[in-house]
């Protein structure tokens, strides 16, 4: 990947967004059959769903790739006819939807539910939970890839290297109960039906239009106060965290096959703020105290099987000033990655 020293516009994000790389293409020449993106219209969705398509065509592998979502947002779907995916539209908790639901061998699972977690507690664990039974049930002779998050780990001390796939589970929160609970119900259906199954545990991806540095870089442009008390994080370019899940479904494996997914360094919140501020021309206004504990992940194991991310820290804060500098478009959906107490 030649990385340009900006990103003109949304249709070059989502060409970025969607290139795959040599793992992920080995993988899935390595892997036969159809694919079907469970939550294909969500953030990471349509370009995961575009790197399936370029990965196949790279390896000379003609596949069908369905695309399964809601659809709240009607672009998405356009978006993904477009790429040569199939879409469909509907609501995963339906029992009758699911069975409806084309077979396919190969089966990227991307629902959940996390903002809104305090007032909506039931649909957290209905979608986190309940819904990763119903997938495995109906897909229990596929090969199964499917997102968690680090919020299954407890916060640790910033001079770690960050929480291991080895290390135990201490969830802090409803949501991060409900992610290990969507875990347990894939192992569970994993162990019982002998289904190849992946888990990734992501830590942060990131692009122009969402995420952590754009948070980040939002409220130092605005001029607005930026709480350290959350004070480190790891984050990830989007296109690398969809290349990573697609080369881990050559792993699946029964009992799952665990990976984190998170880029190498672990960013200090204050320092990427005056970056931002350097590139905007701004003062950065600190508020709180750096916590000596933070939600992070060591993703070298992932990255030493997978291949070390394409894009880097600096050329992510340099293209996310550059595109905010310019008015480009975000999706107005901020991470709370700054969330300490697990309520979000």
């Amino acid at each position: 990947m030649n990385s340009p020293s900006r990103i003109e516009d949304e249709h070059r994000l989502d060409e970025l967004l969607s290139e795959p790389t040599p793992a992920a293409i080995d993988a899935l020449s390595r892997v036969e059959g159809d694919f079907i993106l469970l939550g294909a219209g969500g953030k990471m969705g349509t370009s995961l769903a575009g790197m399936v398509c370029r990965a196949s065509q790279a390896a000379g592998i003609d596949r069908r790739v369905f695309g399964v979502s809601r659809f709240r947002e009607p672009e998405a779907m356009s978006k993904l006819e477009s790429q040569g995916v199939v879409p469909i539209q509907g609501d995963l908790l339906e029992e009758s939807f699911v069975a409806s639901l084309p077979d396919a061998p190969n089966v990227v699972h991307m629902t959940g539910f996390k903002f809104g977690t305090g007032s909506r507690a039931a649909l957290t664990w209905a979608t986190n939970v309940y819904l990763p039974s119903l997938i495995a049930r109906r897909y229990r002779s596929s090969r199964i890839v499917a997102f968690s998050t680090g919020n299954v780990y407890p916060l640790v001390p910033v001079t770690s290297q960050g929480s291991r796939e080895t290390d135990a589970m201490q969830p802090v929160g409803e949501y991060a109960m409900s992610a290990l609970g969507r875990e347990r119900m894939f192992e569970f259906a994993s162990r019982q039906w002998n289904i190849p199954l992946v888990l990734l545990r992501l830590n942060y991806a990131v692009e122009m239009r969402y995420g952590v540095l754009v948070d980040i870089a939002q409220r130092v442009l605005q001029e607005q106060e930026i709480d350290v008390s959350m004070g480190h994080v790891n984050v990830i370019w989007q296109a690398d965290a969809n290349a990573m899940a697609l080369a881990a479904l050559a792993d699946a494996a029964s009992p799952p096959f665990v990976v984190n997914v998170a880029g190498p360094e672990i960013l200090r919140v204050r320092d990427v703020a005056d970056q931002f501020a350097d590139r905007f021309g701004v003062s950065t206004r600190v508020v709180g105290q750096e916590s000596e504990t933070a939600l992070l992940n060591d993703g070298s194991y992932g990255r030493e099987r997978y291949g070390q991310p394409r894009v880097g820290v600096g050329q992510l804060i340099d293209w996310t000033a550059d595109w905010l500098l310019r008015g480009r478009a975000t999706l107005g959906k901020p991470t709370h990655f700054d969330v300490r107490s697990g309520d979000f």
